[in-house]
C-alpha cells in the first residue's frame, strides 16, 4: 500500500545523523550530518533497494545527483527499512546496488530506525532539501510520475526546489508529498505518524 511524506513543517531544522556508510566510491564508514557542512544546500533522501517507487526514478535521481553535486548540493540517500523482514535492503545488498549503480553518493543504513523517526520520514522515496544552515526548504515528491502511471520520470519538483534554493530565490511553499512504500518499520517500532 502506499504512503504519502508527512509534510514536515517548513523551517525545521535538519536532525543529525552519523550513520554506516555502505557505498565504497566513498572512503568513509560512517557520514555524519557535519561531512557536508562547506555545502550550500543538502538533499537527504530516504530510499531503498527494492521499493518499484525507488526503482521507477532511479535512473533520473542518479542523473539529477551527479548534474547538481557540480553546482553545489549535497546528497547523501538513507535506507531505513527493517532487513530480517526485507532482506533486499540489508547492508550487504545495499553495496551491490551502490557499486551497480555507481551511486555518486554516501548510501547510510538507518538500523535502528531512528533517523527515520527524526526525520519524520514516511515512505520510500521520500526527499528532505535544506539551505545553508540545514533549515529545511523543500519536502515531497522528485516528480509526479509513479510506477504504472503515463508521466515521464523527470525530477521537476525537486529540480525547481533545488535551483531555486541555488540561486537565492525563493521556493514555493506549496509542495506535494512524496508517495512510495512505507518505510519497513521493526514491529513494535511503528511510529504515531505511520498510523495517521
Amino acid at each position: 500500500m502506499a504512503h504519502t511524506s508527512t509534510m514536515v513543517k517548513l523551517g525545521a531544522p535538519a536532525p543529525k545523523f552519523d550513520l554506516q556508510n555502505v557505498n565504497n566510491n566513498f572512503n568513509e564508514k560512517t557520514v555524519s550530518l557535519e561531512k557536508f557542512v562547506n555545502y550550500p544546500a543538502l538533499l537527504v533522501a530516504f530510499i531503498c533497494n527494492h521499493c518499484p517507487y525507488v526503482i521507477h526514478i532511479r535512473d533520473s535521481f542518479l542523473s539529477f545527483s551527479r548534474e547538481y553535486e557540480s553546482k553545489g548540493l549535497g546528497i547523501v540517500a538513507i535506507n531505513s527499512n527493517d532487513v530480517l523482514s526485507y532482506p533486499d535492503d540489508s547492508p550487504e545488498k545495499m553495496k551491490d546496488d551502490a557499486i551497480r549503480y555507481a551511486y555518486p553518493f554516501p548510501y547510510l543504513f538507518d538500523e535502528n530506525q531512528e533517523i527515520a523517526k527524526a526525520y519524520s520520514a514516511a515512505c520510500t522515496p521520500d526527499f528532505f532539501l535544506y539551505d545553508k544552515k540545514r533549515t529545511l526548504v523543500y519536502r515531497g515528491q522528485y516528480d509526479s510520475s509513479r510506477p504504472k502511471n503515463s508521466i515521464p520520470v523527470t525530477g521537476e519538483d525537486i529540480r525547481k526546489a533545488t535551483d531555486a534554493l541555488l540561486n537565492g530565490e525563493n521556493i514555493h511553499a506549496e509542495q506535494l508529498p512524496s508517495m512510495g512504500c512505507n518505510i519497513k518499520w521493526k514491529k513494535g517500532f511503528e511510529p504515531e505518524y505511520f498510523f495517521s
